[in-house]
């Protein structure tokens, strides 16, 4: 199957501009939701998580990257894993395939998500060091101390997170650790901790 897939932020942008040209597309999808919201998390998103398990997407096109996910690194996974898988991805904005049409890796494409994965890092650099910026000058006004020493977060507490929480959900609906990684972008030994505490283990 050939699906045409879109998002836009709210129910009162349109989608017009993002799904032109539908002629021989199987299905044209379109999530109203926050890209914030991992790919397969959102409700049309999911429907096509579901045709790749079952075999049966072949292409997914786009109008940009961007919509793959909602950071360069959510982006490079989906691209990572659908190749992996010979599954086609074609975004009209820029022009980019990752397979050729002999099911190939196509060079200038590979070339610009290199660029794209570089960035990427860099990205998550700026991100560590402004942390480390921030916790220093938190630090000098006495603001920051740390964890104290020999707290210990109890069991409810730390299952009661909204991220804890969407890893039980994951677990309680059949998906493995490394799926749930891949989706949450969590460590296993988080979701060791998750199944221990639940007494999965």
């Amino acid at each position: 199957m050939k699906v045409l897939y879109s998002r836009v932020s709210s129910t009162s942008q349109q989608e017009d501009r993002q799904i032109q040209d539908i002629v021989g597309f199987d299905y044209v999808f379109t999530d109203k939701c926050s890209g914030l919201i991992p790919l397969w998390e959102r409700p049309k998103g999911s429907q096509i998580k579901k045709m790749i398990d079952n075999g049966q997407l072949k292409q997914i096109t786009v109008h940009s990257i961007d919509r793959l996910g909602r950071s360069t690194i959510d982006v490079l996974q989906v691209w990572k894993d659908l190749t992996e898988q010979g599954i086609t991805i074609e975004c009209r904005n820029p022009n980019l395939r990752n397979l050729d049409d002999t099911g190939r890796p196509d060079i200038f494409s590979e070339l610009m998500i290199s660029i794209l994965s570089t960035m990427s890092k860099f990205e998550k650099e700026i991100i560590f060091d402004r942390q480390k910026e921030g916790i220093q000058v938190a630090r000098i006004k006495g603001k920051y101390k740390g964890r104290t020493v020999q707290s210990v977060e109890t069991k409810d507490k730390f299952l009661s997170k909204p991220r804890i929480k969407k890893v039980i959900e994951y677990l309680n609906s059949g998906y493995s650790q490394q799926e749930i990684t891949k989706i949450m972008g969590c460590s296993y030994s988080t979701i060791q901790k998750v199944k221990m505490l639940l007494g999965h283990l």
